[in-house]
């Protein structure tokens, strides 16, 4: 497996989402721009807040795209194309209703789940990239999904969010230097502290 050269929070731009579910993929990538002092610039032609640094000895490209999640894809596919990423040079990090809050997983390829923002990623560059995929729970219904996604996590879910993007932080020395068997094994086992 190749060497990660690019990581994409998926998530909507603007305050008033920041600390929304919907926003899991971001809020992975702004830990990693804290924990690695990258800096996260706008920049127009990629449509995103855009760092770059050295995680774990590695060059990493951080994008947050700011087209809404809908539209990802005019974010994701003017820099894939620009630097040459290939997909499996390429993760991106999204929420996902199927999975219990607390939970994640690590995969490669696979369908858009109906999940808004891969859906505007994989017709342009196909479905083979890498995807660390965040649990937040669903609820329980789907007309009540997209004020659930758009809502708040309660104080007990944040903890547990918190306690996942830690863990999934732990992974990144395995992650980026492509040690994908290694970095699945620990992300997809991962179970909170008191479940």
């Amino acid at each position: 497996m190749s060497k990660l050269k690019l990581i994409v929070g998926l998530g909507n731009p603007g305050q008033q989402y920041a600390q929304t579910r919907h926003n899991a993929g971001f809020w992975f990538v702004e830990r990693m721009s804290e924990t690695f002092n990258i800096t996260m610039t706008l920049d127009k032609k990629f449509h995103g807040m855009v760092g770059r640094g050295v995680v774990y000895g590695m060059d990493i490209r951080l994008l947050l795209p700011h087209t809404f999640m809908n539209k990802s894809g005019e974010a994701v596919v003017p820099m894939v194309n620009f630097y040459g990423i290939h997909n499996d040079e390429l993760l991106i990090v999204h929420d996902e209703l199927d999975l219990d809050v607390g939970r994640m997983r690590l995969k490669t390829g696979g369908g858009h789940g109906g999940h808004n923002g891969l859906r505007d990623i994989v017709p342009h560059i196909g479905a083979d990239f890498h995807r660390l995929r965040l649990g937040i729970g669903h609820p329980g219904h789907k007309s009540k999904v997209s004020g659930y996604v758009l809502g708040k996590p309660t104080a007990d879910e944040q903890i547990a969010f918190d306690s996942m993007l830690d863990a999934a932080m732990r992974t990144l020395p395995d992650l980026v230097t492509g040690d994908l068997a290694k970095a699945q094994q620990a992300i997809n086992s991962f179970k909170l502290p008191h479940a």
